[in-house]
């Protein structure tokens, strides 16, 4: 044994150290994937064709990293919508509703899954775990018969091995997550547990690893992220009885088992003691406190680690040194140490190389997908071979983290002052809710269940190329500004015919609900190639934020303005919160994000009140980023919900108390946040429930929340126009736990990514359920 370049005090690997990712971005450098499946669903691309550019992007992909210098390449992360709905299929545990569909054609019943049809509802969508991702929630019931496919995962891994990568690794969804993130079948008691299940779904976790050795797996990996939340201790040993049982089988590959996004907690020493041959951890952000619970427990003797210490989530350059030297403490506690990063880079762009219109200087600071992957196998040389070998990496990096701790970017003296003036009074409405509600529907005078839309309206192929028109110089400003006027007419026009009684004007001059104020905003960096994928075919671009947060002018206000001018019905000014603003962006990482978060929301709070001063009577402050960006450990959410509410009262409290504030939440679990919820002091709020089936309405009642609430009766994901009499239900459904005086009727999200024929058809009908039902209500005396 001898001591490290790296810590002198620690021992030597006794094998080469391996570098490996936990996945990798689907989608392409140009989205590709998401031009043939959309392609598919329009009937222009054949199943043939999609399945060829879906490979073709798989090879690009394990090439990519195997130029990386990555060792071990993951198959089976690759999917055509997502990754739970691929562990859905592969166990068999199809929706009854959908399984003639699959049956007839897999492809198109696989999306129909996703999407649904006219004739089935899809599985419900929400976020996995803290990140923007969807995943589709899999619905289970107690006669719920699992059946194995390895279909899928056995031919990518044959794909993987046909392309020379020897050490390929498939990456499943572990059976204990899998159970955990399911859900109740329609019908079946919600007191149902899932996790009942496993003793029935180990069988088909042992067939498909059967599978996959006898196709040439010498490891698979078996994801179990929902260990780091709070798991109650019949959860614990469900998760113990697991791998002891596959662990214990005789015909298997390797088992690595994985878990991401935060510290195992209490997890960890079930998992260590687990007859599995090693574990991937990450030890990045709160996750760091894996290092010394690893130690606690005794380390993995004779077992290998795959240790995650590039941040898989987040755009920034690795502070090489710093992981080398817990690297090299966990040289110790393990048999094997391999270096990887700390989740699947699922979650960032693709490669930050194709950015060349962001300053050198600041390009230097930025590692994506393919970076993070070369960081990974620079680590791993210096772990195997000493830090001399990567002595040129190590001060190349030193130069890039010093450059971004002097540039002026990253810190602006007036921003920071008017931060650090907040106070107290600043986050507080001038009354109280209940003494401002009587001034706010005497000045907009709307019916009972007033019905709205949650703000944009679709993003048709005639605002895309004008906006590209514009870039590319083939139109001028005035001639761009003249398409987005004509759009906020059709828009406006629409709504009145349509009857709506709270109006948007459209957001067709917006990007992205982010983008959009980013690019107006100081500190932000926007990318050209940035693309990430949020759910199915849908990717946003997120931001980066790199540096302290101004508002140097007005955002939104001239075409809320002109929307108003069309209409005498109250038209909402439409802004995104300053939780959303860093959750959906790269957050910087050099300063608490609650700092962060209060110069976003005084930036907010300038253009609020500029809305306001321009006539508009009710603003929107959308937060769907609140639920999803809490903490997976309560001890660690008071502390989040304190300065993330507080964030969000600073950006609209400056308003008058006639003025009524709204905020938009959707495709979360919101039961967890009821109480932050009402902390926002927001007047309305409206809130994904059309596809749990108005859940959150119960919720909100049996929390008694006090306020006005629209939960969505119209699925925006689906393509499928819902009747009147449906959406009617759905409203009296809500009025059992709503009244009628709080309870609006809207859409469960944006119309961006929907066409114009099944939004008028959609909306329309929403209007024809709220006259009906409000004919319904007892009469006033």
């Amino acid at each position: 044994m001898t001591a490290t370049a790296a810590n002198p005090g620690a021992t030597a690997p006794t094998a080469p150290v391996r570098a490996t990712v936990h996945g990798y971005p689907r989608q392409g450098p140009n989205r590709e994937l998401k031009k043939a499946v959309e392609g598919y669903w329009e009937g222009r691309v054949t199943a043939e064709a999609l399945h060829s550019t879906a490979a073709e992007l798989r090879r690009a992909n394990w090439r990519q990293l195997a130029d990386a210098g990555i060792d071990e390449v993951p198959t089976g992360d690759f999917s055509y919508y997502d990754h739970m709905l691929d562990t859905t299929v592969m166990v068999g545990a199809l929706p009854e509703r959908h399984r003639a569909a699959v049956a007839a054609d897999p492809l198109a019943g696989y999306f129909a899954m996703a999407r649904g049809t006219q004739e089935a509802a899809p599985l419900e969508m929400t976020k996995w775990f803290d990140t923007n991702y969807h995943y589709l929630v899999p619905e289970l019931a107690p006669d719920t018969v699992f059946r194995a496919d390895a279909g899928k995962q056995t031919a990518e891994l044959g794909e993987a091995l046909a392309l020379g990568a020897a050490a390929a690794r498939p990456v499943l969804v572990g059976p204990v997550t899998y159970l955990l993130l399911a859900k109740p079948a329609p019908g079946v008691a919600p007191d149902f547990e899932p996790l009942t299940l496993l003793e029935r779904l180990l069988p088909v976790y042992a067939e498909v690893l059967a599978d996959l050795r006898a196709a040439g797996a010498r490891w698979v990996q078996l994801d179990e992220p929902a260990l780091v939340q709070d798991r109650t201790p019949g959860e614990l040993a469900a998760a113990a009885e697991a791998y002891r049982a596959l662990g214990e089988l005789a015909d298997r590959p390797r088992l690595l088992v994985a878990s991401y996004f935060d510290r195992l907690g209490e997890a960890l020493p079930v998992l260590a003691k687990a007859p599995v041959d090693g574990l991937a951890l990450d030890f990045t952000g709160p996750a760091a406190a894996n290092l010394d619970a690893l130690a606690a427990v005794g380390g993995l003797p004779g077992k290998r680690l795959v240790a995650g210490v590039v941040d898989g989530r987040n755009v920034w350059i690795n502070g090489l040194e710093r992981s080398m030297a817990t690297l090299a403490t966990l040289l110790g506690l393990a048999g094997q140490v391999d270096v990887a990063t700390s989740c699947s880079l699922l979650h960032v762009p693709l490669d930050a190389r194709a950015e060349r219109r962001i300053d050198p200087q600041v390009a230097r600071w930025l590692a994506f997908a393919r970076q993070k992957a070369a960081e990974a196998a620079t680590l791993a040389r210096g772990l195997s071979e000493g830090t001399g070998a990567i002595s040129a990496e190590l001060a190349a990096n030193r130069a890039d983290l010093a450059s971004r701790t002097a540039s002026p970017l990253t810190h602006d003296k007036s921003v920071r002052a008017r931060s650090a003036a907040v106070t107290e009074a600043d986050t507080r409405r001038a009354l109280p809710y209940h003494r401002r509600t009587a001034a706010q529907r005497t000045r907009l005078g709307l019916p009972p269940l007033p019905t709205t839309t949650i703000g944009s309206f679709p993003q048709t192929a005639e605002l895309r190329r004008a906006r590209a028109d514009l870039r590319a110089g083939r139109i001028d400003e005035t001639a761009y500004e003249q398409r987005i006027a004509a759009q906020i007419r059709e828009v406006v026009a629409f709504q009145e015919r349509a009857g709506l009684d709270v109006l948007v004007h459209g957001e067709g001059e917006r990007n992205d609900m982010v983008q959009f104020f980013a690019e107006q905003l100081t500190g932000y960096l926007a990318t050209r190639h940035g693309w990430v994928q949020s759910y199915g075919t849908r990717y946003v671009r997120p931001p980066i934020l790199a540096g302290d947060v101004a508002r140097p002018r007005p955002m939104s206000v001239r075409w809320t303005q002109y929307a108003q001018s069309l209409t005498s019905r109250p038209v909402k000014g439409m802004l995104t919160g300053p939780v959303t603003m860093l959750a959906w962006s790269f957050v910087r990482d050099d300063q608490p994000v609650a700092e962060t978060a209060r110069q976003v929301a005084l930036a907010l709070r300038d253009e609020v009140c500029e809305l306001e001063a321009g006539g508009a009577a009710v603003i929107q402050v959308d937060e769907p980023a609140l639920r999803e960006t809490l903490p997976l450990r309560a001890a660690d959410r008071p502390g989040y919900l304190a300065w993330a509410t507080a964030a969000f009262r600073l950006a609209t409290s400056g308003v008058r108390p006639d003025t009524q504030i709204h905020t938009h939440m959707c495709y979360a679990e919101f039961g967890d946040i009821i109480g932050a919820i009402e902390q926002l002091d927001a007047d309305v709020i409206s809130l994904e429930a059309a596809r749990s089936h108005m859940q959150v309405a119960d919720e909100l009642a049996g929390h008694g929340y006090p306020r006005e609430a629209g939960p969505g009766v119209y699925d925006i994901h689906s393509p499928r126009v819902p009747g009147a009499e449906e959406l009617a239900a759905l409203l009296r459904k809500g009025l059992t736990a709503i009244p009628a005086d709080r309870l609006w009727a809207n859409p469960d999200c944006g119309l961006k990514t929907r066409g114009w024929p099944e939004v008028q058809a959609s909306l329309e009908n929403l209007v024809a359920a709220a006259r009906t039902v409000r004919r319904e209500l007892p009469r006033q005396s």
